[in-house]
C-alpha cells in the first residue's frame, strides 16, 4: 500500500504549451485519489526559496486551453548546489510533501535526478518541451502547438514569398536539437531544412537553391537556431554573397513558438501524462519520465530520457531531398 499522501507539482525550464493541462491532470488525479496536492511556483527555484501552496479542483478551473504555466517557471542557480537541493529539500518536508511530479526538459529531469540521489524523495516526471527531445515519448508536450505555430507562420510568409518572388531564410527554435524545423519543414514544403544533427553541406544548399523546381516561384529555407553555420543571418550572408540578384529576407520566429492555446493533441498527451505520473508514484515508481511510444504509456529512467538521439532524422532529411 502506497505511503504517499502530499503530491507537489511544478514547472521548470521553458515554458510549453500544454503544461497547463499537464498541472490540471496531475491535481485532478491526486484529488480523485483522495490525496492532498500543492503547486510549486517558479520551479526549483521556488521550492528553495519555500514558494509552496495547496491547490483543490478549483486551482484548475478553466485552464486546459491556456498557453503558458500558471506555476510560473525559472532557472535555479541556487539548486544547483548542494546546499541549494538541502533547502529545497527541508522546504517541501515543511509540507510533508512527499511525493514530486516534474513537468519540464532535460534540465528539470536532471536536477531530479540528482535530487532523488541526495534525499529520500520520489519525484515523477512529465516531458514538456517544444523541442521534442526526450528519448521515451513519440512526443513531449508543447511540440504538437510549437511545429503547427511554425506552420502557420511559414505559409503566411510564403504568400508574401510567392507574391515577389523571393527566397526566405527562416529560424525555428532548437538549439540543440532540429526537430521543429524538420517537421514543420517538410509540412511546409521547404526547398531546404538545415538542422544541428546534420552537418550543413553549403555547397548542397546552393547547388538546390540555383537549380531548384523551376516552376516555384518562391522559395523556403528552414534553419534552426543551433545550426552549426550559425543561425539564419549567417545562411542569408552566405546565399546574397552567391546569388546576389536573388530577393532573399530573413525572419526570426522567435518565442512566438513557446506561447499560445495548445493543439488538442497536446491537451489529450498531457492529461494522459498527468494521470500516468500520479498512479505511478502511488505505485512506488520514482525517477522516471512517463512518455507515450506507440500509443502506450511508457516510462524511462530520467538518465535515459535526457539522451535523446532521434532515428527518425535521416529517413526525414531524405523526404526532404526527395520533395523539394
Amino acid at each position: 500500500m502506497s505511503t504517499i499522501k502530499n503530491i507537489a507539482v511544478f514547472t521548470s525550464g521553458g515554458d510549453s504549451p500544454g503544461m497547463n493541462a499537464a498541472i490540471r491532470a496531475v491535481v485532478r488525479t491526486s484529488l480523485h485519489y483522495n490525496l492532498n496536492v500543492f503547486g510549486i511556483q517558479r520551479g526549483y527555484d521556488g521550492m528553495v526559496n519555500g514558494d509552496i501552496f495547496p491547490m483543490d479542483a478549483k486551482s484548475v478551473a478553466n485552464i486546459i486551453q491556456r498557453g503558458g504555466t500558471i506555476l510560473k517557471t525559472a532557472r535555479s542557480k541556487e539548486f544547483r548546489t548542494v546546499e541549494g537541493r538541502q533547502q529545497a529539500y527541508e522546504q517541501i518536508r515543511k509540507f510533508q510533501i512527499d511525493g514530486l511530479v516534474a513537468i519540464g526538459g532535460d534540465g528539470t529531469f536532471t536536477g531530479a535526478a540528482k535530487f532523488i540521489e541526495e534525499h529520500d524523495i520520489p519525484v515523477m516526471g512529465l516531458p514538456g518541451t517544444i523541442d521534442n527531445d526526450l528519448a521515451g515519448t513519440d512526443f513531449t508536450i508543447g511540440y504538437d502547438t510549437a511545429i503547427n505555430t511554425v506552420i502557420s507562420a511559414v505559409d503566411k510568409i510564403r504568400d508574401t514569398a510567392e507574391s515577389h518572388d523571393r527566397l526566405f531564410i527562416i529560424e525555428v527554435m532548437g538549439r540543440d536539437s532540429g526537430l521543429i524545423a524538420l517537421r514543420s519543414g517538410i509540412g511546409t514544403g521547404a526547398e531546404a531544412i538545415l538542422i544541428p544533427e546534420s552537418a550543413t553541406n553549403s555547397k548542397a544548399l546552393l547547388e538546390k537553391l540555383a537549380h531548384g523546381r523551376k516552376d516555384k516561384s518562391s522559395k523556403i529555407v528552414l534553419v534552426a537556431e543551433g545550426d552549426e553555420e550559425g543561425g539564419a543571418f549567417a545562411i542569408a550572408e552566405l546565399v546574397k554573397k552567391h546569388f546576389p540578384n536573388y530577393d532573399t529576407r530573413v525572419s526570426i520566429l522567435g518565442h512566438i513558438q513557446r506561447g499560445g492555446s495548445p493543439t488538442c493533441m497536446d491537451r489529450v498527451l498531457a492529461s494522459r501524462l498527468g494521470v500516468a505520473a500520479v498512479e505511478a508514484l502511488l505505485a512506488g515508481r520514482k525517477g522516471e519520465m512517463a512518455g507515450v511510444i506507440n500509443g502506450d504509456i511508457a516510462f524511462t529512467p530520467f538518465n535515459k530520457a535526457i539522451k535523446h538521439i532521434d532515428s527518425l532524422t535521416p529517413s526525414l532529411l531524405k523526404i526532404v531531398d526527395i520533395l523539394s
